[in-house]
């Protein structure tokens, strides 16, 4: 069994992960808290990681049966396969989750494009192509699943 990544509907990836939750499937929709500013006032608000991503652990087998519930669109599909994330890449971002604090991240000689070894912090050991590089964060591709990830950097190399 492994980690799929089921693209949804736009602004649906809450209620597809609770909808699918409720049907005993193993699911993951990482959210963080956003505070949003309307005309008349501020309000801090959930919102999920990655828009219109959830990831749902079945067997292949079992696949399909996704399909029978609102807001489900089809599977991500990386390099032409169904892509998977590995446990050890959901127990990173779940561990991202809790703990915001990257600063200890040190990445050396990287451009754009290069495939990079994070060294240290919650993303440890894993790769990802180097997408942005900013003053204080970095977006980076990881590697086997194809999701854009920004990250906090303290000091570039």
């Amino acid at each position: 069994m492994g980690w799929y990544v089921l693209y949804t509907k736009p602004k649906s990836e809450m209620k597809v992960a609770e909808n699918l939750q409720g049907a005993n499937f193993e699911v993951f929709c990482p959210t963080i808290k956003e505070i949003r500013q309307w005309s008349d006032r501020k309000k801090k608000v959930e919102v999920p990681l990655f828009t219109s991503y959830v990831f749902i652990r079945l067997k292949n087998s079992e696949r399909s049966k996704v399909f029978n519930y609102p807001g489900v669109v089809r599977y991500l599909y990386w390099l032409g396969k169904p892509a998977i994330a590995r446990d050890e890449e959901i127990q990173i971002i779940k561990d991202w989750l809790e703990d915001d604090a990257c600063d200890d991240l040190r990445i050396e000689g990287i451009s754009l494009g290069n495939m990079v070894k994070i060294k240290s912090g919650p993303f440890q050991n894993q790769k990802g192509i180097v997408q942005s590089i900013g003053s204080k964060r970095m977006k980076l591709v990881l590697k086997g699943i194809g999701i854009t990830v920004n990250v906090k950097v303290r000091e570039l190399i």
